[in-house]
């Protein structure tokens, strides 16, 4: 199974990285979590007719924005896009006249579909939980060809990003706040809180994302972060662009 980051940032693209997007490559599916411009680099790993899966965790732009270029893949897979009930309404609304070519209008194999609270109602077993940020935005565990991986992105510490990664084989968590910063009401994550929830959890392997853009300029600004969670979490890696990994 491959792990493969095509945005990495939080707000805005810089010259490190675009918004945020994860695609995870598994024996018989494609699954992506969020839709930032990174998205745009899709159709140089789509290499199959697999299946493909997106889990949205909220609705800021950073992370929809590149549903609106989905009409421009040329690849025949069906695409499956997930979001909390919660969320399904004002999706719909963005992604619509007079501010996008609507769903319904794309010509591509695309369906939407609420989150059910059965796991059993995907090919995969999957569980999503509300996260800490001062919108709704929601956190997702998967189990897949015999791993575990969780996605929390965007949060502050709280329970239930810890109930996702419990045991995971990788967790991936955001880091927009810089070391020692602290986000309040936001509700973000500095490295050091990310790696708490990584070992608090006795996850295997954490992956640092969704770096905000005006804080973290350089790669040096990811190494600093990647250090600071060591300290608490050793088996801590910052994310980098097109960084594949197999796990």
């Amino acid at each position: 199974m491959k792990l493969i980051f095509l945005g990495t940032n939080g707000w805005y693209d810089n010259k490190i990285g675009n918004t945020v997007c994860l695609l995870l490559e598994s024996k018989k599916y494609y699954i992506i979590f969020d839709a930032g411009n990174g998205i745009y680099k899709l159709p140089n790993h789509i290499k199959s007719g697999k299946p493909i899966f997106i889990f949205l965790s909220h609705l800021h732009l950073d992370h929809i924005f590149g549903l609106h270029i989905l009409p421009k893949f040329k690849f025949k897979n069906k695409i499956n896009i997930f979001c909390d009930k919660e969320l399904m309404k004002p999706l719909k609304k963005i992604v619509d006249h007079p501010y996008a070519m609507p769903f319904r209008e794309m010509k591509i194999n695309i369906q939407i579909s609420e989150l059910s609270k059965d796991p059993r109602k995907l090919p995969f077993h999957v569980e999503h939980r509300k996260l800490y940020h001062i919108d709704p935005s929601f956190g997702y565990r998967l189990k897949i060809d015999g791993k575990i991986v969780a996605y929390c992105c965007d949060t502050g510490v709280c329970k239930n990003s810890v109930y996702l990664a419990r045991n995971a084989d990788v967790l991936i968590h955001e880091c927009a706040s810089v070391p020692k910063f602290f986000s309040g009401k936001w509700g973000h994550s500095n490295p050091e809180e990310a790696a708490s929830v990584a070992k608090e959890a006795r996850c295997k392997k954490l992956f640092l994302t969704h770096f905000s853009a005006n804080k973290y300029v350089a790669m040096k600004d990811r190494h600093t972060a990647q250090k600071a969670a060591r300290k608490i979490f050793k088996n801590t890696f910052a994310a980098r662009e097109d960084k594949t990994m197999n796990i």
